[in-house]
């Protein structure tokens, strides 16, 4: 039996918010004659014992409202923050799409970004070649390709961050409101190529503000509400894998 793509047992995540931070001397010696001039330290609770499973070739959406903990969770899921307590399980190649542009160097030219940015998933550069030409296609920005980065738009780099991590054959793509890539009728490619994806087995965690996005591509859906599930299950149309029946979360 095929091992689940990625498992999130009973996972928590403090953080510890300072108020009134020193920044100099001055400040720190004003705190010892006056209270409201000392640091103060709060502990948010950004994630509350959350627990589920993606099997293999499903789909998930993480949906609620800002601060939720969603951000705060696919971060934990690809590895760039760590839980307070409890663990992330995942099998396969996971491919990040938290904050496009992550990884790559204003300075360097746009063909040099897709091998520094490929790097960072463990690929070569004689792996990196075999895909260079699709990857420089799908992005539109082959006039672009010899510019350095730090003359990109946003929306120019966004779509380059897109287009290496769709094509390095991720098994697990982690998506954080990142779906509007570009203008329509790019933001429609990038959507036709995830399903495509989907379709071929790759597994993925959606976190979208859409219901409507969420039911497009996502098999479940979990609902988070200060850090804690509130809600699970089925999503109204499961769009690939419509055989799996079971609870997502516990």
């Amino acid at each position: 039996m095929a091992q689940p793509a990625v498992i999130v047992d009973h996972v928590s995540k403090e953080f510890i918010l300072r108020h009134n931070r020193a920044m100099g001397i001055k400040t720190r010696f004003l705190a010892l004659f006056h209270t409201s001039k000392r640091e103060r330290r709060e502990h948010f609770q950004a994630l509350h014992d959350v627990s589920f499973t993606v099997e293999q070739g499903e789909a998930l959406g993480l949906l609620g409202h800002n601060g939720s903990g969603k951000s705060t969770l696919l971060q934990i899921i690809a590895g760039i923050l760590l839980p307070s307590s409890g663990r992330v399980v995942t099998h396969g190649r996971v491919a990040p799409l938290i904050q496009l542009g992550v990884g790559f160097n204003p300075e360097l030219t746009g063909l040099e970004n897709i091998f520094l940015n490929a790097s960072l998933y463990g690929f070569r550069n004689r792996d990196v070649k075999k895909r260079l030409k699709d990857i420089i296609e799908f992005s539109e920005l082959a006039h672009f390709i010899d510019t350095p980065l730090k003359n990109y738009s946003s929306g120019m780099q966004m779509r380059l961050g897109f287009s290496v991590a769709v094509h390095l054959d991720p098994d697990i793509l982690l998506a954080d409101e990142i779906l509007a890539v570009g203008d329509q009728p790019f933001q429609e490619k990038c959507l036709t190529k995830i399903t495509k994806m989907r379709a071929d087995g790759m597994s993925l965690i959606l976190v979208s503000h859409s219901s409507e996005q969420v039911n497009r591509f996502c098999d479940h859906f979990v609902r988070l509400d200060c850090g804690r599930i509130i809600e699970c299950g089925l999503t109204e149309k499961p769009s690939i894998n419509k055989k799996q029946k079971k609870p997502v979360c516990v």
